[in-house]
């Protein structure tokens, strides 16, 4: 058995497991760590989690300490450079004309190298403003492009529902989101009520899709033909959240009955197409174009060229 506990670096970021040795860490405190990038500085989001040896991932590091106030100070030292080589960097990039956006610049917990993160619609030569960057803050640079999704986690926002934006609050990792949700939930196939800031399909209509199938089972559609005792009528309107459907009779009245108690009218079968027999005739055009074969070529509007030649001869 081993204690673990989890890591993030960013809010709503990805966690990462660290073994806490001999330290006893609560959740939401800032602790020290050593990763591939370096020393970094990092908040405890669960933990402490006790895990069989078999469950302990490989390669698994250790906490190095807690952090102490002046780890705190030379994080808001990194801020402040951060805001400066991000008004740095975007005064160069509109000074060559470059066709890409910087969303967010984050210096390391040593100050040893600086990511630049940014958007683009393609491949961006970016050499010559790299140069300008290690000129100008004497540090390893590192230009790294990243998509729409993370800019808007990066970035944060007001979604169109009036909260915080999933992925910069919560959203850990991003799930695939197809229109077919939106059909399920019968919401409006507009690109600007289902699209979040990042101009995606929004996450949220993945929360509840599977809730949606499953109280779907069983309700009929509408314009089915159903009956319910001696109601008959065709259904309008399905509420799924209620499992009821609205049913408009012969008479224009509409009832509402729940789908539990609802019988469906079965379908007529479709007649079934006859096929062709190899006997029946051919259609014409077949048969004009294989007597046309079989028949020699007539020659001018009158008789054959032989009965021509023999005409001639006669005295």
């Amino acid at each position: 058995m081993a204690t673990i506990i989890k890591v993030q670096f960013h809010k709503a970021g990805k966690l990462y497991d660290f073994l806490p040795g001999d330290l006893e860490l609560q959740q939401n405190e800032l602790v020290i760590v050593e990763t591939d990038r370096g020393k970094t500085i990092g908040q405890v989001i669960k933990g402490p989690l006790t895990l069989d040896d078999g469950e302990i991932p490989e390669g698994i590091k250790t906490v190095l300490r807690k952090a102490r106030p002046e780890d705190l100070q030379s994080a808001e030292k990194n801020r402040a450079k951060e805001k400066n080589a991000f008004d740095f960097c975007l005064g160069r990039i509109k000074e060559r004309g470059m066709e890409m956006k910087l969303v967010k610049v984050e210096y390391l917990f040593d100050g040893s190298k600086a990511i630049f993160y940014f958007t683009a619609d393609g491949r961006i030569d970016f050499r010559e403003l790299v140069k300008d960057l290690a000129h100008e803050f004497h540090t390893r640079i590192e230009m790294r492009q990243i998509g729409v999704r993370d800019e808007a986690g990066m970035v944060g926002g007001i979604g169109i529902c009036g909260r915080e934006l999933c992925c910069s609050s919560f959203l850990r990792e991003f799930e695939p989101v197809s229109v077919k949700m939106a059909k399920e939930q019968s919401l409006a196939l507009n690109p600007t009520k289902i699209s979040g800031q990042c101009g995606r399909l929004l996450c949220c209509l993945g929360y509840e899709y599977e809730t949606y199938c499953t109280l779907k089972k069983g309700l009929p559609k509408c314009g089915k033909k159903v009956k319910c005792g001696d109601i008959e009528g065709e259904v309008v309107k399905v509420n799924v959240l209620d499992r009821t459907v609205t049913v408009k009779t012969a008479e224009d009245h509409e009832i509402i009955l729940r789908g539990d108690d609802v019988r469906q009218e079965p379908t007529p079968e479709r007649p079934k197409k006859k096929q062709k027999s190899s006997e029946e005739p051919k259609p014409k055009k077949q048969q004009r174009e294989q007597r046309s074969e079989s028949s020699p070529p007539r020659k001018g509007r009158g008789a054959s060229g032989e009965e021509a030649s023999q005409k001639k001869e006669k005295p």
